[in-house]
Parts: C-alpha cells; structure tokens; sequence
C-alpha cells in the first residue's frame, strides 16, 4: 500500500503440504484479514490455492497445473490493463548498459512515459553531467522496431556513446523535459519496528540512501525547525541534499534504504 501497489492477487502455495482443509480455509481468512488491514479490498481479492512443485510435475489435480491456469485467467480478469501514458515526454530509466560490437551501446529498460523513435534526439540525465545522444535503434525481445512507447522493456541504442559514459539509474528522456537535481523537499512515511523499518528514532544529519526508479543515492536529511527526531511510524516532510544529482519532478516516488533494506517511503 505505502508503494502504491494497485491490485493484489494471492496464490497461497504448498497445498500439497496441507490435508485439512478447514486450516486452508483458515489461512485464507487471514490473509483477507491482513489485506482489509491495509485498505485492499480483502473480501473481493481472488485467492487461489496450489501448489507450484505439483503443477511443475505436471499433476492435473485442483492445486497442480489447474492452479496456475486460475493464477493466470485471475490475473487477466482482475488486473485491468494500466493505462499507458504515451502523449507525456519520453522517459525511461536505466536498468542495463551493453556494448556490442560494430553496432555500439545499448541501454535497457521499461519505458516509464512517452514514445521514442529511431532518430530522436535524446538526453541522458543524472548522477554525471547530462549528455546528449541520438537512438540509432530500438529493439524489444530481439525484435527491431521503429519506435518504443510506454510500458515496453526496450533496447535503446546510442550514437556515439560509450559504454562507460552511461550507468544504471541515470534516465533517457526528451531534451529539457526533465532535470537533474541534488536537493529536494519531501513527504516521509518511516516505517515502524512491526512493518521491517528501524527500531530507534533518526536526527537531523541522518545519510540513509534514497531509491529513485533504478540506484540509490547518498543524501543527508535536514529535518524542519523545532523537529529534534523522527520516530519509526511518523510521517514527516524534510529536505534531502544527495551526493549525486538524479532526474527529479514533483510527484516522484522514492524509498529510503539503510544497508539494504527499505526503511521508509517518500514523494
């Protein structure tokens, strides 16, 4: 919920381990509570009971490969299609970089908004100084193709850049969309003790590294005037200054991590 999941469907595994079936239906129900808790419509969520090492032996009972066919129609009939936002500027983080041979870098990833096409002028933003590029070409599943949109997982291959010239957590973008910034101003849910986040309060000062699309950053937090600490559960609006620049817009999502775990989530 704190991440803005949208739909949720339940696949409750290793029924193959369970013969009473009143305890199922009791898992079932607590898993609905749990749900409701967090303000996801428990009581109309699909919950489907199977077993996936049953249906990888390819058993034809209920809870084998039947199971993962109720998975997949539930997903299609529950889930609606998100809408794609292909009239806004191209955006796209970067998840990979490769160099092959003759033809040059590709840099992978979803596109999060927009279209590009081959021949677009684009920018490659944050963490170094922004650079431009021209795509050369567009490939999805080793598939060519004249242009990518929103929600593809896309190759995108550059002119004239090289492989160590771009990393992962930079953005593509269409020039002067978007920039690059080191300080922001933020809302804060720090997660408490019960929900996996820090056990003890954080102090002005505090350098925990802030998640945005692909990499985390380095930041020191500022907290307001007259706040002294943050306790675990709070929510708080503080500014952040990172040690390295990222492509920033208001209404951009982040979590913020310590030693690799998410200890709370901000806008």
């Amino acid at each position: 919920r704190q991440v803005g999941v949208p739909y949720i469907v339940v696949f409750l595994n290793k029924a193959d381990m369970v013969d009473d079936a009143e305890l199922m239906e009791l898992v079932e129900m607590e898993v609905r509570e749990l749900l409701s808790k967090y303000e996801f419509p428990g009581d109309d969520i699909p919950v489907i009971i199977g077993s996936a090492l049953k249906a990888l032996e390819g058993d034809q009972s209920d809870i084998g490969e039947a199971s993962i066919f109720k998975l997949a129609e539930a997903m299609d009939s529950y889930i609606p299609m998100p809408e794609r936002p292909i009239d806004k500027p191209f955006l796209m983080p970067i998840e990979d970089v490769f160099s092959i041979s003759g033809r040059g870098t590709v840099v992978t990833g979803r596109i999060e908004r927009g279209v590009v096409k081959v021949g677009d002028e684009i920018e490659i933003i944050g963490i170094r100084d922004t650079a431009k590029s021209i795509v050369t070409g567009v490939e999805m599943f080793r598939k060519i193709l004249d242009q990518g949109q929103a929600g593809d997982n896309v190759g995108v291959l550059l002119r004239g850049t090289k492989k160590d010239d771009v990393e992962r957590g930079q953005v593509l973008a269409k020039p002067g969309s978007i920039k690059p910034h080191t300080r922001f101003e933020a809302e804060v849910y720090v997660l408490s003790k019960e929900e996996g986040g820090r056990h003890t309060p954080f102090f002005n000062g505090y350098r925990p590294q802030f998640y945005f699309r692909t990499t985390d950053v380095t930041g020191a937090v500022e907290l307001p005037e007259g706040v002294e600490m943050v306790m675990p559960g709070d929510n708080i609006l503080f500014k952040v200054a990172l040690i390295a620049p990222i492509a920033m817009e208001e209404g951009l999502r982040f979590a913020v991590r310590e030693g690799g775990r998410t200890v709370g989530a901000g806008v």
